[in-house]
């Protein structure tokens, strides 16, 4: 007596399942993970033990050189300000301030001063300890 099943059961594995887990994982971790852009700019930042990570707006950049930059844009030290006003509009007042450990306190000051008066909540960058 042989007894036959009517249903067969496939040996055959779908990977169209694990795509779709595959492509909510990277969605996931996009949507998750820190949207921090590092400034692309040589600068030697300090070090220090104590950190905070920062949603950053807006950047401005001292090089050694005393080079300033507001978001990757080269400006004179004399435009810092109106560029700083231009790019704050419509933004949160967040100002991070990447700066090279070589330049003078004055310089450093000078631009928070600006930040400060123009009512923008002001960080320094560094580099972890």
């Amino acid at each position: 007596m042989a007894l036959k099943s009517k249903h067969q059961v496939e040996p055959m594995f779908s990977m169209s399942s694990m795509t779709d887990i595959i492509f909510l994982l990277l969605i996931f971790f996009m949507l998750t993970s820190s949207f921090i852009t590092p400034s692309g700019l040589p600068v030697n930042l300090p070090s220090s033990k104590a950190a905070t990570v920062e949603m950053q707006k807006v950047s401005i950049t001292i090089t050694k050189d005393l080079d300033y930059f507001v978001n990757d844009k080269k400006v004179s030290q004399s435009m810092v300000e109106a560029e700083l006003k231009r790019q704050l509009v419509g933004n949160e007042g967040v100002v991070v301030l990447h700066i090279d450990e070589t330049v003078p306190t004055k310089n450093l000051v000078e631009v928070a001063g600006i930040a400060t008066a123009l009512e923008a909540k002001v960080s320094i960058a560094t580099r972890p300890n």
